[in-house]
């Protein structure tokens, strides 16, 4: 399963990281599996080994439209998918964190709070990775597409795929067990590239800013909220829309992008409602969570 599979916001059971159809400057409604691991994210992952009662669960994603029947076979499916952990205390059944939910929700809080949507530091370096695969494996190039989506590679040709920076894709590759068919380089472009046209012909800057341009409308609007809105639900929203909105930006180099690029916007509001409500939806969340030791 790809990383971003749970990333992926958009509605039914689309394989991992396909894009949500239609226009996606809009957000789609949040799938139950991206708000449960934003919950996870939100109210676990620092927690320590701790599981959660379903029926708390029920009651917080309850609060952003996801009704009770959605909740259970979420957890159901996430079990099955590996992604959650089950454990029975007396009648009660809780469910806890796999250690790949935890890696994969490490990284997502690093792509948040660690990376941020800016890249201001970029050093001129490119990560290129070139693979060949036979025509017959639509899943494994469908999978290797993903992953490299996710790691902030564009394709620059079909089978050639760039990304800024020194980015290491190794464990992915050897994950997919495509080690054999893939060959990874770092350079840095000579004069004669135009970076910035590059950029414009690899990466749809139009529909990346448009995410940005939607979330930051959408958001401001939170800023001067007042005590009436649940700050719980809110931040579980907050997060998996964000998710959703950088999910396909690869953190190009700010200084080749064109001018008032909007991920800076989106960013400070982002981090504007998240310091807004984290407060509250921790005081929120130890009043309305039952959790238990994982073991």
């Amino acid at each position: 399963m790809a990383d971003d599979d749970i990333l992926d916001t958009s509605d039914g059971e689309a394989p991992a990281g396909d894009a949500p159809d239609g226009d996606t400057s809009e957000a789609p409604q949040s799938r139950p599996q991206s708000l449960m691991l934003a919950f996870f994210g939100n109210h676990v992952l620092e927690e320590g080994e701790l599981c959660v009662y379903s029926g708390s669960i029920i009651d917080v994603l309850g609060r952003v439209g996801v009704g009770e029947q959605a909740v259970r076979s979420t957890l159901t499916r996430m079990v099955n998918r590996g992604l959650l952990r089950r454990q029975r205390e007396g009648r009660r059944m809780y469910f806890g964190l796999t250690p790949q939910a935890t890696r994969i929700l490490d990284d997502g809080r690093t792509r948040i709070w660690t990376q941020g949507a800016v890249n201001d530091d970029w050093d001129g370096s490119w990560t290129l990775l070139g693979f060949s695969l036979p025509d017959s494996w639509k899943r494994q190039r469908h999978d290797l597409r993903s992953r490299l989506t996710w790691s902030g590679f564009g394709a620059l040709y079909s089978g050639l795929w760039i990304a800024p920076g020194d980015v290491d894709v190794s464990a992915v590759v050897d994950e997919l067990g495509l080690a054999d068919h893939v060959k990874i380089f770092h350079a840095r472009a000579d004069q004669a590239t135009d970076i910035a046209l590059m950029i414009r012909d690899t990466w749809d800057l139009e529909s990346i800013a448009a995410r940005y341009v939607t979330f930051d409308k959408r958001w401001t609007a939170h800023l001067g909220a007042g005590s009436g809105e649940d700050p719980i639900g809110t931040r579980l929203r907050l997060v998996s829309e964000w998710l959703w909105t950088i999910r396909t930006d690869p953190r190009l180099p700010a200084r080749h992008l064109p001018p008032a690029w909007p991920a800076r916007a989106a960013q400070e509001t982002f981090r504007q409602v998240a310091e807004q409500t984290e407060a509250p939806a921790l005081r929120s969340a130890r009043e309305l969570l039952e959790t238990a030791p994982l073991h």
